[in-house]
């Protein structure tokens, strides 16, 4: 708990303290005398907790020593020193507090009361509507800079379709290479959703060096890159945005990037993205530089290794290791559904890499009736399963269940007998929120570095593209999204038979 501490209301320290505090630098000496006979001295210890987010306050506060970080959503935003000044928003309009506040170190603080202002007895009415004013005058200024700063994105990066692990960590590498070479780089709160709502608040401004943001950091969006190089997820993309397949949208969103000034545009996802991308690089001017950075754990990429990739298939692979323990335990057979909407490359590896009996991929024409009779003749069995396998089939048929439920009905269907139990699992997301693994980082990292080398020598319509030790490129016209798992590659997934 903070101590309450007695304080001297002459002392010229705390007087000029207020006096260097931005709401209150406009009052007179006589004016801020009031000021300090309604404050409270509190003394904080390394890591007690000032304010809560999500917490109704009425209270703001000045920092007269130490230290005291600002956090939300559970992320660094913000290191207070001397001067500062925090909690005007609460003060002023009783909402829940925007981020929580803690002690880095001992330290202390003087606390002032929307009560006691708004008291006339102890604050005069024409120093009170002053002291707003400052409070005024101090959120306006971080709107306005916040305004002026998204009218001119020089770089500007675009996520959206599903998560994979990696998101993040290329984000943090290309804000961290471009920002060194000179570049401001912004990106989308929500992916194409943003390029067609376009509003200041759609967009976020990326700053890797720490001391730039602190000096940037009141501006609303504004955000420290670094941390997102080891960090899950992806903070800044959108569910897959279904209605940009529609060319109004697409039209929209190229007329907005231009109203923004972007003059290097960077699209980073699965095939998804790559369409949106691809479909806005022929909406822009030829001298706009525009990119695609590939992450997907399904590798939906052809001719380059893809961001997600590695974790994905470690994490997959580790799953499958867990049902054959327990499918060998309990003497089931479990046929699985794992990514794969097209070429298979996640439910191929993660199988391999588990050593399942078989892979069921999309482009699979297995003989049924040999793979149940194989089946029929053993204990126990785990069998991976794709989630685009017979899709078109499926659809066609208006079967509700998963790809696995339907290869599960195949092999029923061939009457069979089996020693033990089928059981499907359907598809399992977790793996998308997976933390990326030093491969994938690694990647991210020559990504973002080829990116760059690309940038400099004014390419244009691109991808960065890395396979084992080669980093190249590859223009939009050849990048193909049906990752074709080659034949033999497929074969070592076929245990059975």
């Amino acid at each position: 708990m903070p101590e309450k501490m007695p304080y001297d209301r002459d002392d010229p320290k705390i007087i000029s303290l207020i006096k260097k505090t931005f709401p209150f630098r406009e009052l007179t000496e006589n004016e801020i005398k009031p000021v300090v006979n309604i404050l409270r001295k509190w003394r904080y210890k390394a890591g007690e907790i000032v304010v809560k987010e999500g917490e109704i306050g009425n209270t703001a506060y000045i920092v007269a020593q130490g230290k005291f970080t600002l956090e939300i959503n559970q992320r660094h935003v913000k290191t207070m020193v001397t001067d500062d000044f925090f909690g005007e928003i609460a003060l002023m309009s009783a909402k829940p507090r925007m981020g929580t506040i803690q002690a880095l170190t001992d330290g202390i603080l003087f606390s002032i009361d929307r009560d006691d202002l708004e008291d006339e007895k102890k604050m005069p009415a024409s120093v009170a509507k002053k002291i707003y004013k400052g409070f005024t005058l101090l959120m306006s200024s971080y709107m306005r800079e916040g305004q002026e700063l998204y009218n001119e994105m020089e770089v500007l990066l675009v996520q959206d379709g599903g998560c994979a692990p990696g998101y993040n960590p290329v984000t943090g590498f290309i804000s961290e290479y471009l920002e060194k070479a000179g570049y401001r780089v912004f990106i989308t709160a929500e992916g194409f959703k943003s390029l067609v709502s376009n509003k200041t608040d759609d967009y976020r401004c990326l700053i890797y060096n720490e001391q730039h943001f602190k000096q940037m950091d009141r501006i609303p969006g504004v955000v420290f890159s670094l941390p997102l190089r080891e960090r899950r997820g992806g903070d800044f993309r959108s569910e897959r945005y279904r209605e940009f397949v529609q060319p109004e949208n697409q039209r929209i969103a190229a007329d907005n990037i231009l109203s923004r000034k972007v003059k290097i545009l960077i699209g980073i996802g699965g095939n998804g993205t790559f369409a949106g991308i691809n479909a806005l690089s022929k909406l822009l001017p030829e001298d706009m530089q525009i990119f695609f950075i590939p992450v997907t754990i399904d590798s939906d990429i052809f001719g380059s290794e893809c961001i997600g990739e590695y974790t994905g298939v470690e994490m997959g692979a580790e799953k499958i290791r867990c049902y054959m323990a327990d499918a060998r335990t309990h003497k089931r057979c479990y046929i699985i559904e794992m990514m794969g909407a097209q070429g298979g490359f996640h439910a191929l590896h993660s199988c391999l890499g588990a050593g399942a009996d078989l892979a069921v991929l999309p482009s699979s024409d297995y003989d049924i009736k040999k793979i149940a009779r194989a089946l029929s003749e053993k204990d126990y069995a785990v069998i991976v399963v794709a989630e685009g396998y017979r899709s078109a089939e499926r659809k066609k048929k208006d079967y509700k269940g998963n790809a696995a439920e339907y290869f599960r009905d195949e092999i029923i269907q061939t009457g069979v007998q089996m020693k033990f139990r089928m059981i499907c699992e359907p598809f399992s997301r977790d793996i998308r929120g997976a933390s990326p693994n030093n491969l994938d980082i690694t990647l991210s990292q020559r990504m973002a570095r080829k990116l760059l080398q690309l940038i400099q020598e004014n390419k244009t319509r691109m991808m960065p593209a890395v396979l084992t030790g080669r980093e190249y490129s590859i223009g939009f016209d050849e990048i193909t999204t049906d990752n074709s798992v080659k034949s033999e590659m497929a074969a070592l997934g076929n245990r059975l038979i």
